[in-house]
C-alpha cells in the first residue's frame, strides 16, 4: 500500500474520531502546529521516519515536545501511529489531515506569487475574485519572486493563472524561434 493511501486512511480516521469527540478544531490546530514544527526542524522529521530509532525513543521525543502543547487526543493518535510502526507516515498523514479538513470545511487553498509584495488592496481583490470563483472560504498565501519581473502567478487547486511578464517574454521568445512573429 502506498504511503499516501495509508496516510489518507489515518487522516480520515482521526477526522472521524475528532468529530465524535467534538475536538476537530483543537486537533486541526494541533496538526497545523505539528507541521510547522516539522518544517522548522527537519531533524525531527528524520527521527520520526527512521526505522532504526526505537518506538520508545520516538514516543519520548513526541511527548516532551508536544505533550503539554497539544490536545491529549492528538498526542494519543500520534502515539498509536508510532506504536503501529507508522512514524514514517506521520508527516504525510498530517498533510492529508489538513487536505481532508479543508474539504470538510469547504476551505480552498490558493497561492499568489508576485514580482513585488502585494498591497492590501490588491490582496483583497485577488481574494475576493477567488472566493467568487470557488465559493466558500479561501486561504491565500502570498510570496514574492522578483524573477517574474511584473505581474503574478495565481494557483488555486490544480488551476494556474500566469500573468507574469517573464512568462509573456518566454512565449514571445518561443514564437520568434518558431518564426511565427
Amino acid at each position: 500500500m502506498s504511503e499516501l493511501t495509508v496516510a489518507s486512511r489515518y487522516a480520515k480516521s482521526i477526522i472521524d474520531l475528532a468529530q465524535e469527540q467534538n475536538a476537530l478544531e483543537a486537533v486541526n490546530n494541533d496538526v497545523v502546529f505539528f507541521l510547522k514544527t516539522l518544517k522548522a526542524n527537519s531533524q525531527l522529521a528524520a527521527v520520526l521516519s527512521n526505522p532504526i530509532i526505537s518506538h520508545q525513543k520516538k514516543l519520548a521525543i513526541l511527548t516532551s515536545l508536544f505533550g503539554d502543547k497539544m490536545n491529549k487526543f492528538t498526542i494519543e493518535f500520534f502515539k498509536l501511529m508510532i506504536n503501529k510502526g507508522r512514524g514514517d507516515v506521520l508527516y504525510t498523514t498530517a498533510h492529508e489531515f489538513i487536505n481532508q479538513y479543508d474539504v470538510l470545511k469547504h476551505i480552498t487553498q490558493a497561492s499568489v506569487v508576485s514580482a513585488t509584495p502585494l498591497s492590501d488592496e490588491n490582496r483583497a481583490k485577488i481574494l475576493a475574485e477567488v472566493k467568487a470563483s470557488v465559493g466558500g472560504e479561501v486561504t491565500l498565501e502570498a510570496k514574492v519572486d522578483p524573477s517574474l519581473i511584473g505581474g503574478f502567478v495565481l494557483t488555486v487547486g490544480d488551476r494556474q493563472i500566469d500573468t507574469s511578464i517573464a512568462s509573456n517574454l518566454r512565449k514571445l521568445k518561443k514564437n520568434f524561434a518558431k518564426g511565427i512573429v
